[in-house]
């Protein structure tokens, strides 16, 4: 990865933390009986994000860090299932959900530019 030598130092990794805070934050107020359905659910798909970005990373071989990253997209396309679901269940208000698929696109496009230049 050139001169970046730790996870910690990539844009995508500080954008994936930064995503979950916000998820962590607002599943806080769905309702207590989401608790171990959709609040978990989506935990864990914002906390994967970053993590497969942390994890490829360290492998240190692009084909390994690559393979991280598709994994990293797959659990940003359930995140955005997910959030969608939310806004049809009345959980989430539009603009809400607007705001955290438009932060999961640029962690995309992140993703994807990081993975052809692999």
């Amino acid at each position: 990865m050139g001169t970046i030598k730790s996870f910690r130092e990539l844009e995508i990794w500080k954008k994936g933390i930064e995503l979950v805070k916000g998820i962590y934050k607002m599943t806080a107020g769905f309702p207590k009986s989401e608790l171990y359905g959709l609040t978990s659910q989506m935990r864990r798909c914002a906390v994967s994000i970053p993590s497969n970005v942390a994890e490829g990373f360290r492998r240190r071989h692009p084909k390994e860090f690559k393979h991280f990253l598709n994994i990293a997209l797959g659990s940003s396309a359930e995140l955005e299932t997910q959030l969608v679901i939310a806004k049809e269940l009345g959980y989430l208000e539009g603009e809400r959900e607007a705001y955290f698929i438009e932060v999961i696109d640029h962690i995309d496009r992140m993703i994807v530019s990081l993975w052809k230049k692999l």
